[in-house]
């Protein structure tokens, strides 16, 4: 049973891809592209925090799915950067991955709910 939502492993693999993603872009010139990259991690790991302190499945669930879509946000971002030379393939598909992973973790936390 979790009994706090750093206990969710969605929620601390999101935190890994936010952190790395903080890593990655921190020197880019491209602001608004940075801006919402960084954005779009961060509401994966806070829609799964949040989610979980409403303390009722049905709220859960519409947060994870938004956690869900912000992980997709994440993955067409990076094929962006991958295409402007931004991050190479190895990054993109490290990112890629975990973001899949994160998202597969959130259609199975959901579907226990």
């Amino acid at each position: 049973m979790i009994s706090k939502f750093e206990e969710i492993l969605s929620w601390q693999k999101a935190r890994t891809l936010t952190i790395s993603i903080y890593k990655t872009f921190e020197n880019s010139k491209d602001f608004g592209f940075k801006n919402q990259i960084e954005r779009a991690s961060v509401s994966i790991m806070n829609n799964i925090a949040e989610g979980y302190e409403r303390k009722s499945n049905k709220e859960f669930s519409y947060f994870l799915y938004v956690a869900k879509g912000s992980c997709a946000e994440v993955r067409s971002m990076l094929y962006l950067a991958k295409d402007l030379n931004t991050i190479n393939k190895t990054e993109f598909d490290e990112f890629y991955n975990l973001s899949l992973e994160i998202s597969r973790l959130l259609s199975g936390l959901i579907k226990t709910l």
